[in-house]
């Protein structure tokens, strides 16, 4: 299955403590935090791998190349303007061969069994199938809602309460009929494209696993302290 990964925002909030590198780019134990991303999917055998950038994506494509260290292998799609995350889910389509494709957030970990997850999806024969964190305070994210059939009904904007713990783990599954919802041109898939699919075969799978967003400074901090996790999956190694 195919891989898409956003790897071209600007991270504003975190350039305050990683500057001049693109926020995917920024090091835990010395290794860039996209490495790790790439490492997990390769723990699930998933080896076909689109990295979407922009900013600074030269530093990206200097250091992973074609990704032949991790025997896995790297194309880029490179967003010329920023275009969000829905751009550049847009902008990456002609790379996508298949009819499902998994999409990771470039910034952020959560610890879910993929494979689960894409069984989750197909098996719904959803549109979008989106991995959802169950966290302490979801206030800090904004909750996702949804109900007794895992169907997405709602989503709650960062500050407001909601009964849900549940957010949005930055890991999807996608059907290519997606493409159908997002206009070509700057896109937010979060704010823009996944309001409109509540009731088209949206579906959210809760984890309990280990989730971080590097994109909040305070929770880069936390995490450059205390990798383990992440180390867990570089354990497993890298032919370089």
């Amino acid at each position: 299955m195919n891989v898409l990964i956003l790897a071209g925002g600007l991270g504003t909030r975190l350039r305050k403590i990683v500057t001049n590198k693109p926020k995917p780019m920024a090091l835990i134990a010395n290794r860039p935090f996209l490495e790790y991303l790439i490492l997990q999917l390769k723990q699930y055998g998933f080896t076909d791998i689109v990295l979407c950038i922009g900013y600074l994506g030269e530093q990206v494509k200097e250091y992973f190349g074609d990704g032949n260290r991790w025997n896995v292998h790297i194309s880029y799609s490179w967003e010329k303007e920023l275009l969000g995350t829905g751009g550049a889910i847009k902008l990456a389509g002609k790379l996508v061969k298949e009819e499902n494709f998994l999409v990771m957030n470039g910034d952020s970990f959560l610890d879910v069994n993929l494979k689960k997850l894409i069984d989750y999806h197909l098996k719904q024969r959803a549109l979008a199938t989106m991995a959802l964190a169950e966290v302490e305070n979801p206030l800090r994210y904004g909750a996702v809602e949804i109900n007794e059939r895992g169907e997405i009904k709602s989503f709650v904007e960062k500050g407001l309460s909601s009964r849900s713990r549940l957010i949005n783990g930055g890991i999807y599954v996608l059907n290519k009929k997606i493409f159908d919802y997002i206009p070509v041109g700057k896109v937010s898939l979060e704010k823009e494209v996944f309001p409109k699919l509540i009731g088209k075969r949206f579906y959210g799978m809760p984890t309990k696993g280990f989730f971080i967003d590097i994109g909040v400074p305070e929770d880069y901090k936390r995490l450059e302290a205390n990798p383990n996790i992440l180390l867990g999956l570089a354990s497993q190694g890298r032919r370089c």
